[in-house]
C-alpha cells in the first residue's frame, strides 16, 4: 500500500489549496478514505473521510470550508480548502484501513500565513 499526497504549501489567509493522494497497492474504489492534519506541537486531527460509495464525513472545524471528494479512475482523493485560517496550519495526511491496520501517507505541509 502505498499513498502519496502532494498540494500543500504556502497561502495567505482566506485562500484556498487541493491537495491530493495517490493511492496504489489495494482496491482504491472499495476503500473509504481519510484526510487527517498534525498541527505543531498537537497530535493527529481528523478531517474528513470519503467512503467507497461516495458518502462523506467532516469535522466540525472544517465543515463548510472543506471538500472531499474521489476520483477512482485515478486512484486518488482529494481535499480542496477553501477560506484558509492560520489554525488550518499543518501536515496533511491521507489514510486508509485495510484488514484492521491503518495506512497513511507521508503528508503534505499546508502553511496559512500573510
Amino acid at each position: 500500500v502505498q499513498l502519496v499526497e502532494s498540494g500543500g504549501g504556502l497561502v495567505q489567509p482566506g485562500g484556498s489549496l487541493r491537495l491530493s493522494c495517490v493511492a496504489s497497492g489495494f482496491t482504491f474504489s472499495s476503500a473509504f478514505m481519510q484526510w487527517s492534519r498534525q498541527a505543531p506541537g498537537k497530535g493527529l486531527e481528523w478531517m474528513s473521510t470519503v467512503y467507497s460509495a461516495g458518502r462523506t464525513l467532516y469535522a466540525d472545524s472544517i465543515k463548510g470550508r472543506f471538500t472531499i471528494s474521489r476520483d477512482n479512475a485515478k486512484n486518488t482523493v482529494y481535499l480542496q480548502m477553501n477560506s484558509l485560517k492560520p489554525d488550518d496550519t499543518a501536515v496533511y495526511y491521507c489514510s486508509t484501513a485495510i484488514l484492521g491496520r491503518t495506512f497513511r501517507g507521508q503528508g503534505t505541509q499546508v502553511t496559512v500565513s500573510s
